[in-house]
């Protein structure tokens, strides 16, 4: 399938299922916002990587305006749709200030390995707890999918986007999982690392060594 959506580049990776909040407020955007909430319409985040805009991108809908302010800006909610490659981009449209591109919407295979995932969400919870950090996911662990977690590891912006091009979701898993086996490992040194400091210059009660 290939169709022309108006499109709002960013310096972040959206992905599909994900709840995106956005303040509004450069004049093209503000009119991009209006027409699509008023049309129903949604509208396309492709990413931006070091000042250049990708292929890839994730089309997102319009949920909420929650604030119209006085000067024009707004807040918006949003959620993603699915991924789409931008095949043209479309700079000029007539009486609009925004952008727009013709995009196809490529085959995006959903089911993993359930084994695999399970392994992941306990992965993601133990990075958790190594950082000290208290959060919960917005739907059940049965219900949730790679998309669901790959803004939670610490991927950096190229990791997030390298993520969002892979198409199927055994692939999906495979990465976090990758990156969760070298990113535990550091953390739990890093801890291991904070004790040592911590008892550094401290009397220590050691027992003595039997073997002599």
């Amino acid at each position: 399938m290939t169709n022309f959506i108006p499109i709002f580049p960013l310096g972040i990776v959206v992905y599909p299922g994900e709840a995106l909040n956005l303040h509004i407020f450069e004049p093209r955007y503000r009119q991009l916002i209006t027409e699509c909430h008023e049309g129903k319409k949604p509208f396309g985040i492709p990413s931006v990587l070091n000042d250049k805009l990708c292929d890839m991108g994730t089309l997102v809908e319009i949920t909420e305006i929650t604030r119209v302010y006085e000067d024009g800006k707004m807040d918006i909610k949003t959620k993603g749709l699915k991924v789409f490659r931008i095949l043209e981009l479309i700079n000029s449209l007539p009486e609009k200030l925004y952008s727009g591109a013709i995009v196809n919407y490529p085959d995006n295979a959903e089911s993993g390995n359930l084994q695999l995932m399970q392994g992941l969400i306990k992965g993601v919870r133990e990075l958790f707890s190594l950082l000290k950090i208290e959060k919960q996911f917005s739907k059940p662990d049965e219900e949730l999918s790679s998309y669901d977690l790959a803004h939670h590891v610490g991927l950096t912006l190229p990791e997030e986007y390298e993520f969002l091009e892979l198409l199927h979701e055994l692939q999906r898993q495979e990465y976090l999982k990758r990156h969760l086996l070298k990113a535990i490992p550091l953390m739990a040194g890093m801890e291991t690392l904070k004790e040592r400091v911590k008892l550094n210059g401290h009397f220590k009660q050691l027992k003595g060594f039997d073997g002599l």
